[in-house]
Formats: structure tokens, C-alpha cells, sequence
């Protein structure tokens, strides 16, 4: 979650004249036994189509509301959860053992989980930020967590990993860190975060997107955008999200909010044309925000029962959570046991 907009007119243009020349990537030849990107979409494991509607949760800093805060965001109706974990660079670490913990909740709750390196907020411009280099160690050091869950684990390379400063260094730094994760043995579907605090207002992982797919030898990436004061106008959600869509790339927006230090961002365009595009998105945060955003709570207090009107929106507003998530073919009835997370052969809704 963080800053900084405009996304101007000249290049709005420049995208216009690109699309057409930009081939779509072809159909992944990727592993059947997890997630997977097909043709520019999501599939999990059971080969059935998968669009994110969920939150993010700061697991790293209220590591102790996790399990409740899991059970209220599924009772809620998403199907999915961004979890917020630290490397150790930044914050304390959250070691393999603990998320391990996490994707067990995470299963038991019937939610795919989107897990996060936090720290990489911001490189360049934050002081103290990883790299997506130093990302990449802390997923290698804590593989055994990973090791087996590509049916119910997405894997988000690091948050905003690129602040306003440097950012031309993304594509590089993205190719790198999905090389080095495919060598090691990940076969999960990876999300890797757009640069300039996640807002892609330089066009840089838009314009580079094909490239980043391409130099996956699994072609199983998905981009994420955070849409705060950038993207105010329906014109510029729809330009943005319409960009990957024509394109065959798969997208989803990973944090978007109501409202924002850095302008006032159509929630309303977020959700109705990530709906009508078939694309995902994951609404910024269940609980404990500071710094001057708690606005951007969906519960107040981490009380289910106290949604902020940001939460209500979110989850039972038009093209909301509640009317549009369906859950993972895993969990879903009719599947085999072996699909499912406790091997149970009981039918759950």
C-alpha cells in the first residue's frame, strides 16, 4: 500500500497504439497439479477457472488475530487472502514454522492464500527496504512451508518492490527473482508486484508485462497493480485493467482502497470493471491500519461485527465480495478427497 499518481494523458495514448502490436502469450504448458495461468487466466488444480475477491490481512504485525481473522474474512463470504509477511530485513521475520501455521488456517478456512514479503516496500525510495533479491532468499529459506501447496498458495514475489526512484530496474530485478524460483524447484503460481509503490503510474510493468511472462519457463505469473490516487477516474481503472485483458496477460489488483493520502480512488470502477473483465482483486486491510490510513480498516477492531462503511462496501456492495466470489475447486463439492486440504470426503458448500 502506498503512494503517488497520475497516470497522464501521453501515455494513456502510448498504450493505446501499443496494444496492437503486442502478441498474446500462448496457453502454459504448466504443471496440472496446482495453480496455473491458461490463455491470460487463473485455473487451479480441479482446471476450473479462480478470480481472487478477498483482502489483505497484516498477518506479520497481528500474527495473534490471524486464525480468528481468517474464519471472519471466509464468513464474510471471499474466497481469498493476501497475508502480509516480513523476511526479517524490516520486521521480525515470520519463519517457515509460522507460515506453515498460516496456509493451515488458510485450508481449514477454505481460502487460497496469497502469501507476501512486505519489506521490499518501496526499494529505493524507503530507507531500510529489501530488494526482491533478498525476497527471493527468504522464500528459499522457508520452501519447506511452500513445498507441496500449489493447489491452495500463490506466492507474491514482494510488495511494491519499487518505490518512485529506480524503477526502471523492475523488469530486471522481476526476471531475476522468478529465474532464481524456478531453478530452486517452485512450481507455485507467482504474482509479482508493479513498481512506483505498486501504482504503476511510469507504465513500466504494463509495458514490460510480456517480457516478465515470457521469461518464465513455466508461463505461470500473474501481475498485481495497487489502485489508490492514481486511479480516480473510471477512464484510467478501465485503461489499466483493459491493457492486460486485451493482451492475454494475466492481472489482478492486489490492493486497491476507498480512499487515500494520495487522492480519492474509484472503488467504484475497481470492482465493476474487475467484474466485467473476470478479474480478481483484493480489498486494503482487514484490521489495525495506522499511520494516518486507518480509514482503509474494513473492521473496526478486528470485530467482524463492526464493518467500517469501507467494509460494507466491500463485501456486500454492488460487484462486492458477497455477489461475486465463488471458492477454488478444491474446496468445492464434488471434488475427490485427495483434493482436499484435510483429505476429508464430507461435501462442504
Amino acid at each position: 500500500m502506498n503512494r503517488t499518481r497520475i497516470l497522464s494523458a501521453a501515455t494513456l495514448l502510448a498504450l493505446a497504439t501499443t496494444l496492437a502490436s503486442v502478441p498474446a502469450p500462448a496457453q502454459a504448458a504448466g504443471r496440472s497439479d496446482g495453480f496455473r495461468v491458461v490463455d491470460g487466466r487463473l485455473v487451479d488444480a480441479t482446471g476450473r477457472d479462480f478470480v481472487l475477491r478477498g483482502v489483505n490481512h497484516a498477518h506479520t504485525w497481528y500474527a495473534d488475530r490471524t486464525g480468528r481473522s481468517l474464519a471472519d474474512i471466509k464468513a464474510l463470504g471471499a474466497n481469498s487472502v493476501r497475508v502480509v509477511l516480513s523476511t526479517g530485513t524490516r520486521w521480525t521475520k515470520n519463519d517457515a514454522a509460522d507460515v506453515a501455521g498460516v496456509i493451515a488456517r488458510c485450508k481449514a478456512n477454505r481460502l487460497v492464500c496469497v502469501l507476501e514479503a512486505h519489506d521490499t516496500t518501496g526499494y529505493g525510495e524507503q530507507d531500510g527496504a529489501a530488494s526482491l533479491s533478498q525476497a527471493v532468499d527468504y522464500w528459499l529459506e522457508i520452501a519447506g512451508a511452500l513445498e507441496g501447496q500449489e493447489k491452495y498458495v500463490i506466492v507474491n514475489l514482494g510488495n511494491e518492490p519499487h518505490g518512485n526512484v529506480g524503477h526502471s530496474a523492475w523488469t530486471r530485478d522481476t526476471e531475476d527473482a522468478i529465474g532464481r524460483l524456478r531453478a530452486a524447484g517452485f512450481d507455485h503460481t507467482l504474482m509479482v508486484d508493479a513498481p512506483n509503490w505498486g501504482q504503476d503510474w511510469s507504465g513500466t510493468m504494463r509495458e514490460n508485462a510480456p517480457a516478465v511472462f515470457a521469461s518464465d519457463p513455466d508461463r505461470n505469473t500473474v501481475f498485481s497493480v495497487h489502485m489508490y490516487g492514481v486511479y480516480d477516474t473510471a477512464a484510467e481503472v478501465e485503461a489499466y485493467l483493459g491493457s492486460f485483458v486485451d493482451r492475454g496477460l494475466p492481472l489482478v489488483v492486489g490492493e486497491f482502497g476507498h480512499d487515500h493520502s494520495d487522492g480519492d480512488p474509484d472503488e467504484d470502477a475497481v470492482m465493476a470493471t474487475a467484474r466485467r473483465l473476470g478479474l480478481g482483486y483484493l480489498g486494503w486491510s482487514w484490521s489495525g491500519n495506522g499511520g494516518g490510513v486507518e480509514y482503509l480498516d474494513l473492521a473496526t477492531g478486528f470485530d467482524a461485527d463492526r464493518l467500517t462503511p469501507w467494509g460494507e462496501r466491500l463485501f456486500h456492495g454492488p460487484d462486492g465480495i458477497r455477489r461475486t466470489a465463488k471458492e477454488a475447486g478444491v474446496y468445492r463439492r464434488g471434488c475427490s478427497p485427495a483434493d482436499r486440504p484435510d483429505g476429508a470426503s464430507r461435501a462442504e458448500g
